[in-house]
């Protein structure tokens, strides 16, 4: 029986939300009003199992699922690429909005290098960047991608994350696996005459264009930052950066991965604090033979580098045929255990949200039940912002006439020394003699992503004298001291 820490107070705990070919959102052929009710039932259910990010695919090749940017609306929202919605609404505001209301960060996810994901090129926006620019691209398996190798490319690529940094509200910015392709026999990367001109400072071609993949996270880590301090930035990259008989600081594995077949020196960019967090997709189960999940899991552990380490976990396979350990109910659970035993790992990210709502095995219920039973907030990035508001003000709370339910009121705390103004509030309820505690998460009532000093607490129960304490937090939810304790009995 694995023991491990339970119910952390802090924990990233997030789902992909993923658009390409609609695999969680939105169902294929659906109107306006249908996607708007889709995600919201979405975005329900993960509050429900206690989420608190979700990683919504915003850019699935090189197309938008959002209006104010330069790229073409995405085919696989209204059937066309170039297509708005009509009646028109703004899929990414709508989100953004939604998740925040649930006190759900969203993270909008790119996909950096791929144009098309087909070969139906006839099909594509004339507005499309392969048109406009078509000596941007090579073909590799009969997909348009991105040549990283041209300067102009990854000036274009921060641009189009650039839009969404400026334009939306979002927590993240964040970019999965795909860089240089992944291999595939008899494909060759048709990309010589680039090097020709740009690699003169290389030997090697393979090490140039891991240097454009480096230039591009580079570029993308300042200039985020520095249009918002307080965005996020992670990448998700394949689970193995090098196999150790590849590279002796890699891992005891034996599978494909990133640094050698991608050309992603995913390790790199968190040794040189270009990401905030990195979110290795580790889809193996415990004790694989090719690439077992604690292996890796350690030895990530052990590459951080004093930035957050959130585990990629593989909730798609649960009951798989293939690999006989995801049939265990078990699995899941027990790689949780792992992760929270290892001081290291700031929690996990599950692929995909229709994984997590189909509730495989039973699963998403033990998270609700019990891993997941009561809130989390997300881990601070004391790098990014390391002053937490000040406390709020004069906390009342009386009940409601005719109703047992609670209202709670108070003011605004005075400026923080940052002068960051509050974010939202943490609502904590003791009953009775209760020591009050705010380090742990069992007492959460509520987390709030809104600075509206107010809440009505409905699930007070007659007979019973509740404590409250209010905290406040700011964007990257650094957390005041807590107020007073006010009490009050419902009768």
């Amino acid at each position: 029986m694995l023991k491990y820490r339970a119910h952390p107070k802090r924990e990233f705990r997030g789902a992909w939300i993923a658009t390409v070919v609609n695999i969680d959102w939105p169902q294929q052929g659906s109107t306006v009003d249908q996607q708007k009710q889709q995600l919201v039932n979405i975005l329900d259910q993960h509050q429900r199992t206690n989420l608190n990010a979700v990683m919504f695919q915003v850019r699935p090749a090189a197309d938008a699922f959002y209006g104010r940017g330069r790229e073409p609306w995405s085919k696989w929202l209204m059937g066309k690429q170039g297509q708005a919605p009509a009646p028109f609404y703004d899929p990414l505001d709508f989100a953004i909005a939604e998740a925040h209301k649930r006190g759900i960060e969203l993270h909008a996810w790119f996909n950096p290098y791929r144009a098309t994901f087909d070969n139906k090129y006839s099909a594509l926006s004339p507005d499309h960047i392969t048109n406009k620019k078509p000596e941007w691209f090579f073909i590799y398996g009969g997909l348009k991608l991105f040549n990283p190798g041209i300067p102009e490319v990854r000036e274009y690529i921060v641009q189009v994350v650039l839009d969404v940094v400026d334009n939306y509200d979002v927590d993240g910015i964040h970019m999965d696996d795909y860089f240089y392709p992944y291999a595939i026999a008899g494909q060759k990367i048709n990309d010589a005459a680039t090097y020709a001109q740009y690699g003169s400072n290389f030997s090697d071609i393979r090490d140039w264009r891991r240097d454009n993949v480096n230039q591009l996270i580079k570029m993308l880590s300042d200039s985020i930052h520095k249009h918002k301090p307080r965005v996020k930035f992670g990448i998700s990259p394949f689970g193995i950066w090098a196999n150790k008989s590849q590279n002796p600081e890699g891992s005891d594995t034996r599978g494909g991965d990133s640094y050698y077949e991608l050309y992603a020196d995913s390790r790199k960019w968190i040794k040189e604090g270009w990401l905030d967090y990195i979110n290795p997709q580790i889809y193996w189960p415990i004790g694989y033979s090719l690439a077992g999940f604690e292996k890796l899991l350690d030895w990530w552990g052990l590459n951080t580098y004093n930035r957050h380490l959130y585990i990629g976990q593989a909730a798609y396979r649960i009951n798989e045929r293939k690999i006989g350990a995801f049939k265990y109910p078990q699995q899941m659970p027990d790689q949780i255990k792992l992760l929270r035993n290892n001081p290291r790992v700031q929690g996990s990210v599950f692929f995909s949200s229709q994984s997590l709502t189909d509730n495989k095995l039973g699963f998403t219920d033990s998270l609700r039940l019990n891993y997941y039973k009561h809130p989390a907030l997300p881990p601070v990035m004391l790098w990014l912002d390391s002053v937490p508001p000040n406390t709020p003000r004069n906390l009342q709370v009386a009940k409601v006439p005719n109703t047992n339910k609670i209202q709670l009121k108070w003011d605004a705390p005075l400026p923080a020394k940052d002068n960051e103004l509050v974010y939202g509030y943490v609502i904590y309820r003791f009953e009775g003699s209760e020591k009050i505690d705010i380090s742990a998460p069992d007492h959460i009532l509520h987390i709030q992503y809104d600075a509206n000093p107010m809440y009505v607490d409905t699930t007070a129960q007659r007979g019973k004298t509740y404590l409250y304490v209010i905290t406040a937090i700011d964007r990257l939810k650094n957390e005041s001291d807590r107020t007073p304790t006010m009490a009050v009995m419902v009768q």
